[in-house]
């Protein structure tokens, strides 16, 4: 609920910009740990890195914008450039959701473009997604963005007159779910589960399969106490969100994947054993 953590004049360093950046570099560093006992080239990893880090920012706000159009009406440059046309710097709208799909795009191109195992690089690097969700979770909770709807549960937050959700006329003043915090906290299980599963992996790509369970059934439960005023659909007579739907899909990939890897013979490399 404090988005700035230090504001000197025109220097400011922001909460999710830090816990982002810092997302990146651990996972960075812990995909090159796992690749190294599996005996993949830790440079390969740091190409890869660059790759998903590119895609995660480029999904992300091609998600929002995408979701959030009537906000870029009239200054569609604003979509792309990090000046905007208000005078302030940065892109101000990003979806997680977005960048997670498009960094596994640039992670199955990347393997196919390098010759390596995707399912391999896949079981590498899925628990660092797993990090990043738990830590930029907090700074989304510390700007006030990817709030919940009203609830009457003892820890539900208030959050300030100047945050997002005061904005809200419905919300103001008004104990929400905290979302974030849930988003977080899921983000973390996924990360120590794959990390305890990896222990007895039963064949390659199964970490990844399970990160892609795990996180859709996570993110589609959260979103029923998300609050959204736009990105919804009616299906079965029930409102959904368009990342609920997302989510499904990856649930069925992941599902699908257990399915058919489990049939196959063993996979592991001697360095993987």
């Amino acid at each position: 609920m404090h988005p700035n953590i230090v504001e000197i004049g025109p220097f400011v360093i922001h909460w999710y910009g830090l816990l982002l950046s810092l997302s990146f570099l651990l996972g960075i560093y812990l995909s090159m740990y796992r690749a190294e006992k599996r005996g993949v080239n830790k440079e390969s990893i740091m190409d890869l890195a660059i790759v998903v880090v590119l895609c995660a920012v480029i999904g992300a706000r091609f998600q929002y914008v995408v979701t959030h159009l009537e906000e870029f009406r009239g200054h569609w440059l604003d979509a792309l450039n990090p000046v905007q046309s208000d005078g302030s710097v940065g892109l101000g709208g990003l979806s997680m959701l977005g960048g997670v799909l498009l960094s596994i795009i640039g992670l199955i191109l990347f393997s196919r473009i390098k010759k390596l195992s995707i399912l391999t690089l896949g079981d590498i690097v899925t628990p660092a997604f797993g990090l990043g969700i738990g830590l930029t979770r907090i700074g989304c909770f510390m700007v006030g963005c990817c709030f919940g709807k009203s609830c009457d549960l003892p820890w539900g937050v208030i959050f300030p007159p100047d945050s997002i959700p005061a904005a809200i006329p419905e919300l103001a003043g008004q104990p929400i779910h905290p979302t974030q915090l849930y988003s977080s906290l899921y983000g973390w299980i996924i990360f120590a589960t794959l990390l305890l599963l990896d222990r007895k992996r039963r064949f390659s790509g199964f970490v990844m399969a399970v990160f892609f369970m795990m996180y859709g059934v996570a993110r589609f439960s959260v979103d029923f106490v998300r609050y959204y005023n736009d990105s919804l659909f009616t299906a079965f007579g029930q409102t959904w969100t368009i990342n609920q739907a997302i989510s499904l899909g990856m649930f069925l990939t992941g599902f699908l994947m257990l399915i058919f890897l489990s049939r196959r013979k063993p996979t592991f490399t001697k360095a993987e054993a």
